[in-house]
């Protein structure tokens, strides 16, 4: 915990002091709802991104916990009919929780991802089960969205289906393969994963997202609700802002709807040329973590509900500029309380993350 304080303590300094109205830059007159419909978000515009997340990417790192996570996010009217796209079922799911009766009026957006992230434990070099660290895990998945925002209310509301196999040798065989490339230790204990073999497993998320504040100097600050049920089922409140020079609606970029390697990429097709930095905690009520407490497969290592922490803080921050051809950058690092109550489990986790991005108008 003492290692992850400093970190933590930085990260909430930076969201109060943004909240405060530090800001850098300015931001044009034109309206929300009016940069809203140029970025016509149910329209044939389109974006994609990919998203590369490592612990090696923050100083002092060490190759433990979320280790690593890729992924690939189409945006659009397109992304109902691809591959694999899960928008009929969360439509239904949708309809059943009666999710457009909670909105007057909207404009709808869709994307999809594809992607996978794995988790290890501290010494990768062992062959046998390591019973007082956190288990190896893995998730190959494909999920389906779908945000409706309200530009009455300045609400957002946003709903995934995620579909996916744990266990796969898929996530330890690229991180092997990645390893070989650079020279690093040889992860040896993938036998020993979460649901070995592979298990199917989905998850059902929603979140309501609510503009707190947006001041002409470039500063916005926003509040998220969220609830899940499935391979990670909990509930959460977080707080984010960013500042600078904002040129994109702040439905567009939501950092803390992200779940591990699972993000929640931004979408629009509108190209400006703008940038701001970013952050934000969430304070998560967790019930359930399949990547810790296994599913109905016998894993060599699991931990029972009683062995894990239900109270979980995240904290981010990260810095965005986008460019005026329809591409723009990120880079992050998010760190989040320790998951497991004791053992060499038992510490804090943060990684980095980098993210391109591809609007187009």
């Amino acid at each position: 915990m003492k290692q992850f304080l400093p970190t933590l303590q930085m990260l909430v300094g930076v969201v109060l002091l943004l909240s405060a109205g530090t800001a850098f830059a300015g931001i044009t007159d034109e309206t929300l709802t009016e940069r809203i419909k140029k970025s016509t978000l149910a329209s044939s515009g389109s974006s994609w991104a990919l998203a590369f997340d490592n612990d090696i990417l923050v100083p002092g790192s060490r190759d433990q916990d979320y280790t690593y996570g890729i992924n690939f996010t189409l945006a659009g009217n397109q992304a109902v009919n691809q591959w694999a796209s899960l928008h009929k079922p969360l439509g239904w799911i949708d309809n059943l929780i009666d999710l457009d009766g909670r909105i007057d009026q909207g404009i709808e957006a869709s994307k999809i991802e594809y992607g996978l992230f794995g988790f290890t434990p501290e010494d990768i070099s062992q062959t046998a089960v390591q019973l007082d660290d956190r288990p190896y895990a893995g998730l190959v998945y494909v999920s389906s969205s779908r945000e409706i925002y309200d530009s009455r209310h300045e609400v957002s509301w946003q709903s995934t289906l995620t579909l996916g196999i744990i266990g796969l040798s898929l996530v330890g065989d690229l991180q092997e393969s990645i390893h070989s490339v650079f020279d690093n230790d040889k992860p040896m204990g993938w036998d020993n994963q979460i649901s070995n073999g592979g298990e199917l497993t989905a998850r059902y998320i929603i979140s309501r997202q609510s503009l707190l504040s947006k001041s002409g100097s470039g500063l916005e600050v926003k509040s998220t609700l969220q609830g899940s049920v499935g391979y990670i089922t909990e509930v959460s409140w977080s707080l984010s802002t960013r500042a600078g020079k904002i040129r994109t609606p702040w439905v567009s970029f939501n950092p803390e709807l992200t779940s591990y390697g699972e993000k929640s990429n931004p979408i629009g097709s509108v190209k400006v040329s703008e940038q701001y930095v970013w952050a934000g905690i969430s304070f998560k009520m967790r019930a359930y973590n399949v990547f810790l407490q296994g599913q109905f497969k016998d894993s060599a290592v699991s931990y029972s509900s009683d062995e894990v922490n239900h109270a979980i803080v995240e904290a981010w921050m990260g810095y965005t500029i986008g460019l005026r051809n329809g591409y723009s950058f990120t880079y992050s690092i998010r760190g989040h309380s320790s998951e497991l109550k004791q053992g060499k489990g038992d510490r804090n986790v943060i990684w980095g993350g980098l993210l391109l991005v591809k609007r187009f108008g």
